[in-house]
């Protein structure tokens, strides 16, 4: 019997793709949530046997193009100590981010359009290890008032057959911050697309990554091929004097926006689109209040790259 409850999972960066690194759970354990693991997806197919009665094939059916997806959810935190990479750091540079570390300050991630890194990732479902290596993938940041913040990771990798090895170590979660409430005293900065007088109710912010399993006679990788990042904030509809979000949407003129949650140095998180551009704008309604629910792209400039950046001080 496996108990649902007793699912757990362990992250590190691989120094080559597909060389699993071997996490071990006092140094790569990540408290996550939701986890949802599809433990073989394929393409399938059946040989087109003529066998003179009806049926299907005796043959059977091949399953090609193994892979594993995963999906999760982590609290959005710092490690604990500014300049220390927090025990996302696997997880987001394998989302196509590359890692820059100031020591004592700070960490930055950033896209790239080459060289991407992987991780291996042991899920475990009670007993049962699932081990996923060659994994990369997307990510979503939330922030809702009067919820945590939160990171989504959707991953792919290759398919390892699944064993009963248990885990490496004690399950022991270090970097990793407990994870702050979005509200107006952990909010100290909240600047979308240049204003900084509206009450954001959301923010969402997506790498909206490409991701594709490719297998070759003599390869088999997970892929990113491209990227469209964007996502939604809603905000409590200000009068059009005040900001006139429909203007901004017309004009199609990008601005700045800037969210920083948290005041206490190793747990700060700056989500950062330099050149916002609003996509549209419907109307909502909260508790009885209109709200304006507005869809953005995060532009790059012609340099590439740097349409977005996550900080953590």
């Amino acid at each position: 019997m496996a108990l649902t409850r007793k699912t757990y999972l362990l992250a590190k960066i691989e120094s080559s793709y597909n060389s699993d690194p071997s996490p071990v759970g006092g140094s790569n354990a990540i408290q996550v949530g939701n986890i949802e693991l599809t433990p073989i997806e394929s393409d399938n197919f059946e040989t087109p046997t003529l066998q003179g009665f009806l049926g299907n094939s005796t043959r059977g059916t091949l399953v090609a193009n193994k892979r594993v997806g995963v999906s999760f959810e982590a609290e959005l935190a710092g490690s604990g100590a500014a300049g220390t990479a927090s025990a996302l750091s696997p997880l987001l540079k394998s989302c196509g981010l590359s890692e820059t570390v100031v020591s004592s300050t700070s960490v930055t991630y950033a896209p790239v359009s080459a060289s991407f890194s992987s991780c291996t990732i042991y899920c475990f479902y009670d007993n049962t290890r699932h081990k996923i290596t060659g994994a990369r993938g997307t990510v979503t940041f939330n922030l809702t008032s009067g919820s945590g913040a939160t990171a989504s990771f959707q991953l792919v990798g290759n398919y390892v057959a699944p064993d009963a090895t248990a885990m490496s170590g004690t399950f022991t979660v270090a970097n990793q911050a407990a994870a702050l409430e979005v509200n107006d005293t952990n909010i100290t900065t909240a600047t979308f697309h240049a204003a900084t007088s509206q009450r954001i109710e959301s923010f969402e912010l997506s790498l909206n990554n490409t991701v594709g399993y490719k297998e070759t006679m003599s390869s088999q990788e997970v892929l990113i091929t491209d990227r469209n990042a964007g996502g939604t904030a809603v905000v409590e509809a200000p009068a059009t004097g005040t900001t006139d979000y429909f203007a901004k949407a017309v004009a199609v003129a990008t601005g700045n926006t800037s969210i920083v949650l948290g005041a206490s140095a190793g747990n700060i998180v700056t989500l950062n689109v330099p050149q916002t551009d609003i996509t549209g704008v419907t109307y909502g309604d909260t508790a009885g209040v209109r709200s304006l629910s507005i869809p953005y792209l995060a532009l790059p400039t012609t340099a590439g790259n740097n349409e977005v950046s996550i900080v953590f001080t």
